[in-house]
């Protein structure tokens, strides 16, 4: 059976993410593997070093894994690092870059087997996006193919505004049979053994053929 999966709409490891707390609790473990190869243009350090003093506090230990380009991808021993983990982490904004560095490699594999295994995996932002299939492009507002841990439902974060105003063309561009999920920052979805939920202080929206739905529309 999977294990839990959190998409986070953004503001990961800040106030109101309390989740991450429940979510390290179902892990089972007591370190986090945070891949930051979404953020591989926006200091991934930096990431790095929120993720350890957000987890610390929660008496977890973070372990990097720096999967940063496709040939970090190929490297045994961070596959070896990512199929041993309880809890993975994937953060950064861009979906694009995740997608090319880690499809149809090792350490995606590896994820994969994790996940399929029962350790929990959570994505932020675009990293969250690019886990899916179809994915968000950031770049225009349209989908384009993810890395497929889920399919037929799409991510939106940082869904901040009237998702119906601001976002039309992007519904509009949405197949009848995809359902569209908008996640708030400090905000997740999450499917774990009791199903879809939502968590956090925002707000989790779901759309599909074009109308907001529950989040019973979404595939078990």
């Amino acid at each position: 059976m999977t294990g839990p999966l959190a998409l986070v709409g953004g503001g990961e490891w800040s106030e109101g993410c309390s989740f991450d707390a429940e979510l390290l609790a179902a892990s089972g473990a007591d370190e986090v593997v945070v891949l930051p190869t979404a953020a591989a243009f926006e200091n991934p350090g930096r990431f790095v070093d929120r993720a350890t003093a957000w987890f610390e506090g929660l008496g977890a230990k973070v372990r990097a894994v720096p999967v940063l380009q496709r040939g970090d991808a190929q490297d045994p021993a961070h596959a070896q690092a990512v199929g041993d983990a309880r809890f993975l982490y994937l953060a950064g904004d861009s979906p694009m870059h995740l997608r090319s560095v880690l499809k149809d490699t090792p350490v995606w594999q590896a994820l994969v087997r994790a996940w399929e295994g029962g350790a929990t995996v959570a994505g932020s932002g675009g990293a969250g996006s690019g886990l899916l299939d179809p994915m968000f492009d950031p770049r225009g507002g349209a989908f384009t193919v993810g890395l497929g841990l889920v399919s037929n439902v799409a991510l939106l974060p940082e869904a901040e505004d009237d998702v119906a105003e601001h976002h039309r063309r992007t519904l509009e561009l949405a197949e009848a049979s995809l359902v569209l999920a908008t996640v708030q920052r400090s905000t997740a979805l999450i499917r774990d053994d009791v199903g879809w939920r939502a968590a956090g202080v925002g707000k989790v929206r779901v759309f599909a053929g074009g109308e907001e739905r529950g989040l019973e529309a979404l595939p078990s």
